[in-house]
């Protein structure tokens, strides 16, 4: 199969469309932070959110590719410092979102997670550069055509990206009416924003958890 120069065949581009799916629509803190920015302020203010994900993970995947995302494994300090500075970045948007119970509370300040932000973000999360690494080592680094494949394979990656966090806030706009209420005289009373916000915080802490833990027996290989 040729991919854009780049000669990839069927069962290595097979293979990529799999890992890309499985990683890319699971859920995670970036899916998480979609599906709560969109229930919290519409699908508008989301996309800010959803296009920096792939704006961010396609510049650490070119970091990786260029051989600096190696400097992650082989430097332990620097490897514990992107994984906690993540969790830790988690945690603190987990505790402003326990707290939102109407529309009028979660504002830009309570949930500052704006497209600089989400760039950010990808940087702060150790298992995006490990899945950036592991890609970079199975499907470009060593081959003659490198080059073609890093071009061939990196729309597809952002792709996905977009898609999938775009899938989840789409999901999180449609149930924002719905989470507003139950209505009590006549007025919205969020209670069941409130519970969202709250599985939504529950969810980004065991996100945190499974990156620190996860994360801790890396030694120097992906996973």
């Amino acid at each position: 199969m040729e991919l854009e120069g780049a000669s990839v065949n069927p069962g290595e581009f097979g293979a990529l469309l799999m890992l890309a799916t499985a990683s890319s629509f699971t859920p995670g803190p970036n899916t998480t932070l979609s599906t709560a920015l969109a229930a919290n302020f519409g699908l508008r203010r989301a996309l800010r959110f959803i296009v920096a994900v792939p704006v961010g993970w396609g510049m650490l995947f070119t970091l990786c590719a260029a051989g600096v995302g190696s400097l992650v494994v082989a430097v332990p300090a620097l490897r514990w410092a992107i994984l906690l500075g993540g969790t830790g970045y988690l945690l603190w948007l987990a505790r402003r979102l326990w707290g939102s119970q109407s529309m009028a509370q979660a504002d830009p300040a309570r949930l500052n997670v704006g497209f600089w932000q989400g760039v950010g973000l990808q940087f702060l999360n150790i298992k995006a550069w490990m899945l950036a690494l592991s890609i970079v080592a199975g499907w470009i680094a060593g081959q003659a055509d490198a080059t073609g494949r890093y071009v061939a394979v990196l729309p597809v990656l952002l792709a996905f990206a977009f898609f999938s966090n775009f899938t989840y806030a789409l999901v999180g706009s449609l149930l924002r009416h719905w989470l507003a209420g139950p209505v009590v005289d006549g007025r919205p009373t969020g209670r069941r924003l409130l519970t969202f916000n709250r599985l939504m915080a529950m969810a980004l802490v065991l996100t945190a958890g499974w990156m620190l833990f996860g994360s801790a027996g890396l030694n120097g290989t992906p996973s």
